[in-house]
């Protein structure tokens, strides 16, 4: 019955607007997103958090979200970057209660399996340490504690592009007189 109604709305907003991701979604087309978020956990009883809550497991999760996660949600979890802003349907804001209401289970189901027909892809899987994705969801439920220093912190932490890196080389390179130093390379996870 879900996939008939699913289906039903598919064709219709298709004929209405085609299939352009650059139109803003409609409320039912938001609603349907929230919908397949919450159907890509399967029901039933979704296990507890086991990764322990302390301020290691929240700077582990802080680093990896901010070389993983931020550049489609955000370091403040807002979904508001070019990348979050831009999917089809966009990026939720992972302080709001949407997310916040879903179980530690729930949300560890996504990180790990992704949801369809939206941008979240799945992390999980072989030669991959579900734990991380544990500690995401540690992260994910400070996200509406955040604090502008953490967010400075992991601005620093964030991916740079070569001509990020270029600018931040000739930043140096001015703020220092014209001499060259070499910005610190920075490390995936």
């Amino acid at each position: 019955m879900i996939t008939v109604a699913l289906a039903g709305a598919f064709v219709f907003i298709a004929s209405a607007s085609g299939f352009s991701a650059r139109v803003a979604p409609s409320g039912m087309e938001s609603r349907i997103a929230r919908r397949l978020r919450s159907l890509a956990a399967p029901a039933g009883t979704m296990p507890a958090n086991p990764v322990p809550d302390s301020s290691e497991v929240l700077d582990q999760a802080r680093a990896h979200w901010a070389d993983h996660c931020a550049v489609c949600h955000a370091n403040n979890g807002s979904g508001e970057t070019e990348m979050g802003k831009h999917m089809y349907p966009p990026a939720p804001d992972m302080r709001l209660e949407e997310t916040q209401k879903m179980s530690d289970g729930e949300l560890f189901f996504v990180i790990e399996n992704g949801v369809r027909f939206t941008g979240m892809s799945a992390w999980g899987g072989p030669g991959r340490d579900p734990r991380d994705s544990w500690k995401l969801v540690r992260f994910i439920r400070h996200l509406p504690q955040m604090t502008p220093r953490e967010e400075r912190t992991m601005e620093k932490m964030n991916p740079k592009s070569p001509d990020d890196v270029k600018e931040e080389q000739e930043e140096n390179e001015f703020l220092n007189g014209g001499q060259i130093h070499e910005p610190t390379p920075h490390h995936q996870h």
